[in-house]
């Protein structure tokens, strides 16, 4: 089986090779070490593409993967009906799946591919599926969807005379859906005045290495000066004395406390990776075995051994889950048999920018109640 080509400036990592353009080249020179999490996303791509090539009366085979999940089933569903519900405004539309986009015309030997694409006489509309649950993805300015939406336009706009185009980000696991839409002059704005000049300056190796929020998924980022110095500069700045922080400073150094943590956790699976694979030697440390937990070797035979014995009290019974249970049933029998025993208590408080969508939750309230208990 032919190995599946990757371009090296690549539309998932726009967003970094444009901020960073050395990264893109020094890449190269580092395994891919995409996960569990990758191809957990990848299986809920095929999918999506099944389930909606079904609902568009198209022929696909049902793909299988050691991920299939319930949860992956109603994501699925839900990514199915919002591109289905995009559909209804723009006239006779043309939808394409999995279309792959020609790039070159803005980006050296690049290409990509576009989870959905709805086209009409006006409008474009790119849909991206994000499965991943740990960042949240937004569509405004973002680089992936600009590219995809060039390439489409490339491919589709003298035939439909797009002038509006529409951009969506569907994140079903974060409950996030994001859409952004722009006229395309200022896409072609963009294209030449910021993407084609950075594309060039990273196909070819060049430019300044900046670090930010764009290090997360790059494969230098464990052993990259410029993010080491970044992140070493908070912990020099921020942590020292008066042994007291000042609120204000707390206040200064939370925004930058999360990349100094991935980058530190990058730091950390680098070095053990090496030592385990490579046989890497670090001053200092030593690999060990970690805490073992006892497990059966064989559950049946242990069951049949047990009461064999005399020992009938050995399973314990729990529920299924509750989307299991709601799969079961069917989400109308569910309602009405389980509806008022089913609840979704708030979530653990947790700070975040300003920025984020969720409602700021009301702590006076709650410090005034513990007060009120506390009094008698």
């Amino acid at each position: 089986m032919a190995m599946k080509r990757h371009a090296v400036l690549s539309p998932s990592g726009a967003a970094r090779w444009l901020a960073c353009t050395p990264s893109a080249r020094l890449e190269g020179e580092f395994p891919d070490t995409a996960g569990e999490a990758a191809a957990e996303g990848t299986a809920a791509h095929a999918l999506c593409e099944h389930k909606l090539k079904k609902a568009l009366k198209r022929r696909s085979r049902r793909p299988h993967s050691d991920f299939d999940s319930d949860e992956m089933e109603d994501c699925a569903d839900g990514y199915v009906a919002f591109v289905l519900e995009q559909m209804e405004a723009i006239p006779q539309p043309l939808v394409c799946i999995e279309q792959r986009l020609d790039l070159t015309a803005f980006v050296p030997e690049a290409f990509g591919t576009a989870d959905c694409l709805i086209v009409g006489d006006g409008t474009l509309h790119i849909i991206d599926f994000k499965y991943g649950l740990g960042v949240l993805v937004e569509a405004d300015h973002n680089p992936q969807m600009m590219l995809y939406a060039l390439g489409a336009v490339t491919m589709f706009g003298s035939l439909y005379d797009v002038a509006e185009v529409v951009m969506s980000i569907y994140q079903p696991r974060r409950e996030n859906v994001s859409t952004w839409s722009v006229h395309l002059t200022f896409l072609l704005d963009w294209a030449a005045e910021v993407l084609k000049p950075k594309a060039e300056l990273a196909f070819a190796g060049k430019g300044d290495f900046a670090a930010g929020k764009w290090c997360q998924f790059c494969r230098v980022s464990p052993r990259c000066r410029a993010r080491a110095d970044a992140q070493l500069s908070v912990a020099q700045d921020e942590f020292k004395l008066p042994p007291l922080l000042t609120d204000d400073e707390i206040a200064a150094v939370l925004p930058q406390l999360p990349e100094l943590v991935k980058w530190a956790n990058a730091v950390s699976t680098y070095a053990l990776e090496s030592a385990i694979n490579q046989g890497k030697s670090w001053q200092g440390f030593k690999l060990v075995a970690g805490r073992s937990v006892r497990k059966y070797t064989d559950e049946a035979q242990v069951a049949k051994k047990a009461q064999a014995a005399g020992f009938q009290d050995i399973f314990d019974q729990k529920l299924i889950t509750l989307t299991k249970m709601e799969s079961l049933m069917g989400k109308e029998t569910f309602n009405e048999v389980l509806g008022s025993l089913v609840v979704k208590p708030q979530g653990k408080p947790t700070l975040v920018p300003e920025s984020d969508k969720r409602p700021a939750l009301n702590t006076t309230i709650e410090f005034t109640n513990l007060e009120e208990k506390d009094n008698g």
